[in-house]
């Protein structure tokens, strides 16, 4: 069972300014995304529309829009859009102990906030300022002594500081904490965490269309490059 069973935009919006505009955002409000899995990954293109939408999501469940847990009321510089404020999420019964949203470019202010907020809250982060660790450190940390189970994870392009091996440990940390009843969707372009278990694939062009692990972009597109790199260089360098 998931937290959030499906996602749908309200008919009434502005449709003529962004990100309204864009045309994964037209298709959703004609196509509800229905949630049926632990998790639901949204891949596609730089451009696409994914990470709008999935801080939109964020937004709409309650989270901070620059990332960090539900009782984060910090703004850095406001440039989230306005489609949170007219998603609808339709819940379950079964409600989320916990849940954080990780937004990777903004990543560096919640750091910041949880400073500034003081010791009392750096034990749930590992103990120490994450800006004492590596960027990739700090999100593994993260997923390691803040998640815990039966909660809520939105997480935008989490890859972002990751090397293969950290990617590898939170695709570990996130079959943990589904096994313990928690409920990710995330924006990703690493063909590593698709492969978690259990997990829907929904591919952003101009619409949203689900899509098994080898069909995904990111997985062909790697799996391709790196069977043949020459021949992908060839045709790119000339």
């Amino acid at each position: 069972m998931t937290f959030i069973r499906q996602i749908r935009l309200d008919h009434t919006a502005d449709t003529h300014r962004y990100p309204f505009t864009l045309p994964v955002v037209q298709h959703l409000i004609k196509h509800p995304i229905d949630l049926t899995k632990p998790i639901t990954f949204l891949v596609g293109d730089n451009g696409a529309g994914k990470s709008t939408l999935v801080e939109a999501i964020a937004v709409a469940a309650g989270f901070n829009a620059e990332g960090g847990s539900q009782s984060f009321r910090f703004a850095t510089r406001a440039t989230e859009s306005s489609l949170g404020d007219h998603l609808t999420l339709s819940w379950g019964t079964r409600k989320p102990r916990t849940g954080y949203f990780l937004r990777a470019e903004s990543f560096y202010n919640v750091a910041t906030e949880i400073d500034r907020i003081g010791d009392g809250i750096l034990a749930s982060y590992g103990g120490k300022s994450l800006h004492e660790r590596s960027h990739g450190e700090s999100f593994i940390d993260l997923m390691t002594h803040r998640f815990g189970g039966r909660g809520l994870y939105v997480l935008d392009e989490p890859e972002a500081a990751l090397s293969v091996k950290g990617c590898l440990t939170v695709l570990r940390r996130m079959h943990e904490l589904v096994d313990e009843g928690s409920q990710f969707i995330i924006a990703t372009h690493s063909p590593i965490l698709l492969a978690a278990p259990n997990a829907t694939i929904m591919e952003i062009t101009d619409t949203i269309d689900e899509v098994p692990y080898d069909a995904a972009e990111p997985v062909a597109l790697t799996r391709n490059f790196l069977g043949e790199p020459d021949r992908f260089l060839r045709h790119l360098l000339d």
